[in-house]
């Protein structure tokens, strides 16, 4: 058993965007109001690495503010066509603005605007509302560049647990657990 979960995640990563239809890099985002409500939402890995697993979103969501309240959250990697599950626990971190940046400038320009636009999981009386403020963001920036909006960013979630589980019959399940442990990682083996 390997003690290097990021090699394994890799190879299942690759192994998705072969055979998931769409999204292989979407994953559910679990977070915790300061209420203690769990909340789900299925959000896009946009880069990864030993550090962490990155995603973006506009700061004042639902899921912006109740990580500024609690930034431990989960995320998990559901691959149905290929029997596999990754669940990640671990603390969510801002990006650099240099970071959120660099990736804001690769979106398609409508959706450059459309983070300009939207006032992100609040409530809109009508769907006009917002491309009202869609049109008004296209002529702000008509023939320029769209900078980053300042309350859209980005999260390093830093894993302090890593699970990968794969499917078996019987439900004879293989489930291996990586905890970081003084700097480095410790696979055991669960139980299906």
């Amino acid at each position: 058993m390997s003690n290097d979960p990021f090699a394994l995640f890799a190879d299942w990563l690759a192994a998705a965007w072969e055979s998931e239809p769409n999204d292989a890099n979407a994953m559910a985002l679990a977070t915790v109001s300061p209420a203690g409500q769990p909340s789900v939402r299925v959000v896009l890995l946009k880069a990864w690495d030993e550090a962490g697993f990155v995603f973006y979103t506009n700061l004042d969501s639902h899921k912006g503010n109740d990580i500024a309240a609690n930034p431990l959250v989960g995320l998990d990697f559901h691959w149905k066509s290929r029997g596999r599950q990754v669940r990640i626990e671990g603390r969510a971190e801002p990006v650099s603005a240099a970071e959120a940046d660099a990736y804001f400038a690769t979106r398609p320009r409508d959706s450059q605007l459309g983070a300009w636009a939207s006032d992100q999981s609040r409530p809109m009386a009508a769907r006009a509302t917002f491309d009202d403020r869609f049109a008004a963001a296209s002529a702000r920036f008509d023939g320029g560049d769209v900078p980053r909006p300042p309350r859209w960013s980005g999260f390093r979630v830093v894993p302090s647990a890593i699970e990968f589980w794969e499917a078996r019959d019987f439900r004879h399940h293989d489930r291996t657990r990586y905890m970081r442990s003084d700097g480095g990682w410790a696979a055991s083996l669960l139980f299906p």
